[in-house]
């Protein structure tokens, strides 16, 4: 059987869980349950990453340890994958776990040996909201453009650095192959950036006497890993290694999701680090952008935060994963409100599917005593296998080349052409005229339905159960969804 490993990034635990980390998750999610239903092993990943500076100070703001902060936020993560419609049998992986801490441990060592970690003493200006350093290049009227309401800190100590400029020519090779890194116009950006600035080594180390919450440095107790370091070993300590190399082997590499703001260090910064501890690298890197709000960067300052678990309390998991799949792009930025959530519910779930399947079911109720000698249930895999139909073709390249915005439009294209079809052949005064004749009329819709449900699967998967259920038992639902 065919492997295939996909992770999210795993976000810090400083913060609720926001609609961002819930268009990655689902997005990933979508990938993973239809690399599944075509037939495939799957290993799906996320977690939480629990150490750095940022998760220091918000533990000192609530007077508890690290590990109890760490500990509360995690379940937190933990508990928004089920109103997400994750996939149960997600791996969960901590940066606080003994496994993940040996690895990251073994890691540096290995980076070590191969000559790229040395000390020195330095000075830069550093953004806590993205844990990174700013040369100025990146710093627009004096702050970091991710984080422009939090001031950049001066740091100056002798730390460890790890030796990137090093791998300056064999990451634009790696480039090269035209799809390591999607969509093209980030790969490009990477691309162009490193030719025109350059690469610079970066840190690779905090003092413990002013940060001790992070993996201890192999050999040097004065000194804990940074964050960046540490974290990027979990895509490898989660499938084993380095203890489970058989274990490693058959997952190894992964497809990596991340937001536009993380190209250079999982593209650039990761890559280098695997290369220097002489691993392959990551498969592929698909990098979406960013959810604002009336136009607007979504921050707390503003007020415009969405929580994603009132969303799928209030609309259902389904048609939030519903409006993340198809009206937020899945590489570009997509602007959200409540009331564009609500009007895509009504008029594409509601008055769409929801007005579908019971348009059908009552046709096929009337007019069908037995479905189950005239509806052919095929499963994904048998729908995969059909060549001959042009949207099908579409919908699985879309899947396949992670455009799925795409894939589910296609789906509507058939409910759209579904609804049509009934309008143009006048349905209701056929049935009146032909009666019973209209049975095969309504075994065709039937068999319509039944292959939009099958489609529905990597996207709503609550729904496409529901649809099968409704079509076997040959009864019209009350309710698909409710308007709101």
């Amino acid at each position: 059987m065919k492997t295939f490993y996909i992770t999210t990034t795993i976000p810090y635990v400083n913060a609720d869980p926001h609609i961002g980390f819930a268009l990655e998750i689902v997005q990933a999610d979508i990938i993973a349950r239809y690399k599944k239903l075509a037939g495939f092993d799957v290993f799906f990943n996320t977690g939480t990453d629990e150490h750095g500076v940022k998760v220091y100070r918000k533990a000192l703001e609530r007077g508890v340890s690290p590990q109890v902060y760490t500990d509360e936020y995690a379940e937190k993560f933990k508990k928004i994958l089920a109103p997400l419609g994750i996939s149960e049998n997600v791996n969960f992986i901590r940066t606080t776990d003994p496994h993940h801490v040996h690895a990251a441990q073994e890691f540096w060592k290995r980076c070590a040996n191969a000559g790229d970690i040395y000390k020195k003493n330095y000075k830069i200006k550093y953004c806590v909201g993205c844990e990174l350093e700013k040369t100025e290049q990146e710093i627009e009227n004096g702050h970091c453009p991710v984080h422009p309401n939090l001031k950049l800190e001066v740091l100056e100590e002798e730390n460890y650095f790890f030796r990137l400029s090093k791998y300056t020519e064999r990451l634009l090779k790696l480039f090269d192959s035209g799809t390591f890194v999607l969509p093209d116009f980030r790969l490009n950006e990477i691309r162009s950036l490193i030719k025109e600035k350059g690469l610079e080594d970066f840190s690779a180390s905090r003092l413990k006497e002013k940060m001790p919450w992070g993996v201890a440095v192999p050999g040097d107790e004065k000194h804990v890993m940074y964050v960046w370091f540490d974290a990027f070993v979990n895509y490898i300590s989660a499938i084993g290694w380095p203890d489970d190399m058989k274990k490693f082997e058959k997952w190894w590499p992964v497809v990596q999701f991340a937001g536009k703001d993380q190209v250079r260090q999982q593209a650039v910064m990761w890559q280098a680090m695997l290369m220097s501890a002489r691993l392959p690298p990551s498969k592929q890197i698909v990098i979406h952008g960013f959810i604002t709000s009336g136009g607007e960067k979504m921050s707390k300052s503003l007020g415009n935060v969405i929580d994603p678990l009132f969303l799928a309390r209030e609309y259902g998991t389904d048609a939030l994963r519903f409006y993340l799949a198809r009206h937020v792009h899945p590489f570009e930025d997509s602007d959200f409100t409540m009331d564009k959530l609500k009007e895509a519910y009504n008029a594409n779930l509601a008055n769409g599917l929801g007005n579908f399947v019971a348009r059908v079911m009552k046709l096929s109720e009337q007019y069908i005593n037995d479905v189950q000698p005239h509806i052919a249930f095929f499963d994904f895999q048998e729908l995969r296998r059909e060549v001959s139909s042009e949207k099908l073709t579409r919908y699985f390249r879309a899947l396949d080349s992670f455009h799925i915005n795409s894939a589910i439009e296609i789906i509507w294209e058939e409910i759209s052409f579904g609804d049509e079809l009934m309008q143009k052949e006048k349905m209701y005064e056929r049935l009146k005229k032909e009666g019973d004749a209209s049975s095969e009329f309504a075994k065709n819709f039937l068999q319509r339905l039944w292959r939009i449900a099958v489609m529905l699967e990597p996207f709503m998967p609550d729904t496409s159960d529901s649809i099968k259920r409704t079509i076997k038992i040959n009864k019209k639902p009350e309710s698909l969804f409710l308007r709101k």
